[in-house]
């Protein structure tokens, strides 16, 4: 009866919330029970289903508002339910991986059932105005790893409404009054992730409400195993705040008390819409009645007690007690008789629905068979091997709910049988196999990097322009671009270690916080994942953040985030958001094992749909923040350590000039043999060229500038044409970075066939470089190493005119 006193609701409207909200959790609950089934049946690959978690996921639904985003987990169904952002066909259709968008817009199939994620984008690319709708990010599977996301989407709230001009049309925030909403399971507040989020959320203090729901186990390990103290909100305790101290507002709550949970979280919306405090909800005796997926029963590791605890407390079956025993006088809110017919509806409306979605996921592969038979019937007629293809046919046909692969390998085995004859139907059968390979292209591998017209290969290359013959430092010319990039555009920001008060650790933007504020040039703790949180929480909100790692070394601890996260955000959601983060750090020929590492291989591996760009010098790099800020891509730009005294011309045109992504450049021609690298060993082989022309060797020295896109024009190859010699040039580790360049060189552009000579790399040693001038001279390529190198390739080939050098 609060609730309906605060809210000035009429019993009867107070009722009727009661009942939807029962309504809701039946039906989730009903889904989850059959997701299980349609598995354990085989009609799906694996279910892991919200069930226990209906309450609290109703309550924190209450107040979810248009423009608020969510950052959660597998176990959110209910709570997608109840904002209307999930159907029960949606939710059957990912279970089976429907690829119609229409029918599981989350991610077209491409994610297992229970992750969830809205539409932040139209067909084009273009944003919708996030702030009419409810929002949830696209989740990940990796334990914790929502947690680093959810704090940059908190703190854009805080940014626009410090900056209501990055956003005047209200697209992305009206007043910086949205919340981001996180889930967790207890168990995964074991990891790091959570607790560098927590620390950083109290820092910022950003409007965040974190969910914990807490079952007690983690899989089947208990929570004495997981942490120091098994009740979360003790040790949660540090962060609290009082009136002396900043921190959060810790609100522990039950499970299956629904008054309990709509109060608590009315409580800790009010203060983070609001005043922007962090809040926890700690929703304790969570259950989990069937297990924690489809891959076991939990009955293996759950005693008898516990087992009969779950079903006593279970939350649906304790909030129909609730509403049975409400006493307002003459006024009731149901029946057992009302209850039990909501359960009975409930259950048919799940069952209808998941056969819809049965039906709209195997119509359309059983019309694919049957097209595919039809055709293959016609081939068999009138091909000698009319008995090996009927073997094949009479195989598809009797697989009444058969994938694509079957229907695609039995294809291509028919292929391989009919390899000798040219007949019209097979060429019939071919030109059906070519336009289908091309749809399921577009299904499973569009979208790794944007198709819209923000695309980064698409920004036209702008010169910088030189007026005068002024040099400057490197780091000058980067400083005074960061400059004018923040004059052009308000929803630029930059942070991270030591980004702020002293202008980075080699002032490449200097006194840029003291002139544009601390919001927009911030300096951060040392913890790099939610650095990288904060980057893709903004950008999913409209922000175009630059995220400062302050070493490539340290890349290695926000690698988890790039790789699971942000990598595969256009990709997972195929093109329904993005995250244009921009990823600045440098790296290189400084000495020592540390900070000197090239771990180029490792990232490239990983980080797929993100951008690797290592510009030669600072102008580069300038060109590149300039490039990117026209896209709507992530990237990473790895700038030259031991560039930042060196002097460059300064260009005119600050701000304006691009640098091309995807292109190479040619720093010297030449004739004899093609020498590719980048970054600060560009500027080692170019000492080697000149070193070698006095050798009788005209070398070509190529700049790649982008591993990721790799020479898009093919340059490299043409390169080839005119010299039929190729070395490679890394301070990579052998086998690294220098083996995805032979591969796009060789494979990609067929550069094998113009090469007389083998094709060499020169990379660093399998170590860590050893400290000071004379390690980082016997750890990476030096000038020797190279000239040496390309010199025996001639003298191999020549030997009369390039005898052995000793």
């Amino acid at each position: 009866m609060q609730t309906q006193t605060e809210n000035k609701l009429s019993f009867q409207e107070f009722k009727n919330q009661i009942l939807d909200d029962y309504r809701t959790a039946i039906l989730s609950r009903e889904t989850s029970l059959l997701g299980r089934r349609e598995v354990l049946t085989g009609k799906a690959k694996f279910g892991i289903f919200g069930d226990g978690k209906e309450l609290p996921q109703i309550a924190m639904a209450r107040v979810f508002k248009n423009g608020d985003f969510r950052s959660g987990y597998y176990r959110d169904q209910t709570f997608m339910f109840a904002i209307g952002q999930l159907s029960i066909e949606a939710f059957f259709a990912q279970l089976y991986s429907n690829t119609n968008l229409e029918k599981e817009p989350s991610s077209g199939g491409r994610q297992m059932t229970s992750h969830f994620g809205t539409r932040s984008l139209n067909e084009d690319g273009s944003w919708k105005k996030l702030t009419e709708q409810k929002n949830s990010s696209s989740d990940i599977s990796p334990t914790s790893g929502q947690m680093p996301r959810l704090l940059g989407l908190a703190q854009a709230s805080k940014f626009y409404r410090n900056h209501p001009d990055a956003d005047a049309e209200n697209n992305f925030s009206i007043s910086g009054n949205e919340i981001a909403f996180g889930t967790i399971g207890d168990a995964s507040t074991s990891e790091g992730p959570f607790w560098e989020t927590i620390n950083a959320g109290g820092v910022l203090q950003v409007p965040m409400i974190v969910s914990i729901w807490d079952d007690g186990y983690g899989i089947s390990v208990p929570a004495k195993y997981q942490r120091t103290k098994a009740n979360l909100s003790e040790l949660l305790s540090g962060f609290e705040r009082n009136e002396n101290q900043r921190g959060y507002e810790i609100i522990t709550v039950k499970a299956w008390d629904y008054p309990a949970l709509i109060d608590a979280y009315q409580r800790a919306e009010k203060l983070a819409r609001e005043e922007h405090i962090p809040c926890v909800v700690h929703v304790r005796e969570c259950t989990q009645p069937q297990g924690h997926s489809t891959s076991g029963s939990h009955e293996r590791y759950k005693s008898e007690e516990r087992l009969n605890w779950e079903k006593d407390f279970d939350g649906i079956t304790k909030f129909k007690e609730w509403i049975l025993n409400f006493d307002a006088g003459d006024e009731k809110i149901a029946s057992i008789e009302e209850l039990e017919n909501i359960e009975a509806e409930a259950k048919k409306e799940v069952k209808t629905a998941q056969k819809q979605a049965w039906d709209d996921y195997l119509n359309p592969i059983v019309d694919l068979k049957n097209k595919a038979v039809e055709l293959l019937e016609n081939l068999a007629n009138k091909s000698s091997n009319k008995t090996f293809i009927e073997t094949e046919i009479n195989s598809l046909k009797a697989k009444q709910t058969p994938f694509k692969k079957d229907i695609y390998s039995a294809i291509r085995k028919v292929f391989r049988l009919t390899r000798s004859e040219n007949i019209s139907a097979k060429e019939e059968l071919k030109n059906w196999y070519d336009e289908r390979m091309k749809i399921e292209e577009d299904i499973y591998s569009s979208h790794l990097h944007s198709q819209s017209q923000w695309s980064a290969t698409s920004v036209p290359q702008i010169q910088p322009e030189f007026s005068t013959d002024q040099m400057e430092d490197g780091r000058v010319v980067l400083r005074d671009n960061f400059d004018k990039i923040f004059e052009k555009y308000s929803n630029v920001l930059v942070f991270g270690e030591d980004a702020g008060n002293i202008g980075d650790v080699n002032q490449g933007l200097e006194g840029l916080q003291e002139k544009y504020g601390e919001s927009k040039v911030a300096d951060t703790g040392i913890r790099e994942a939610t650095i990288m949180g904060q980057g893709i929480g903004m950008a999913m909100r409209g922000l175009r953040p630059i995220a400062e790692i302050q070493y490539l070394d340290y890349v290695l601890y926000a690698l988890q985030l790039m790789s699971d996260d942000l990598a595969t955000v256009q990709y997972r959601t195929k093109g329904g958001q993005k995250a244009p983060v921009i990823i600045r750090t440098r790296g290189h020929r400084l000495e020592g094992i540390w900070h000197a590492g090239s771990p180029m291989g490792g990232i490239l591996n990983l980080v797929r749909g993100i951008y690797v760009l290592v510009p030669r010098d600072l102008t580069k790099a300038a060109g590149f923040y300039n490039t990117l800020l026209q896209c709507d891509e992530p990237a990473i730009v790895v700038e030259s350590l031991n560039g930042y005294r060196l002097k460059e011309k300064m260009p005119s045109n600050l701000g304006e000039f691009t640098t091309p992504i995807g292109e190479v450049e040619i720093t010297k021609e030449g004739s004899d043999v093609t020498l590719v690298t980048y970054g600060s060993t560009w500027r080692v082989v170019t000492e080697a060229a000149k070193e070698l022309a006095q050798l009788g060797i005209d070398a070509e020295v190529i700049d790649i500038q982008s591993l990721l896109p790799f020479d898009l024009k093919h340059d490299i190859v043409k390169s080839l044409e005119k010299t039929n010699r190729l070395v490679v040039i890394d301070e990579d580790v052998p086998g690294s970075a220098s083996a995805f360049m032979l591969q796009q060189i060789l494979e990609v552009q067929n550069g094998y066939f113009h090469l007389d000579s083998k094709p060499t790399t020169i990379t660093a040693k399998p170590h860590r470089p050893a400290y000071a001038t004379d390690g980082d001279y016997f750890s990476k390529p030096s000038v020797d190493d190279i000239v040496e190198k390309v010199y025996e390739l001639f003298h191999e080939a020549k030997p009369q005119d390039f005898p052995e050098l000793f």
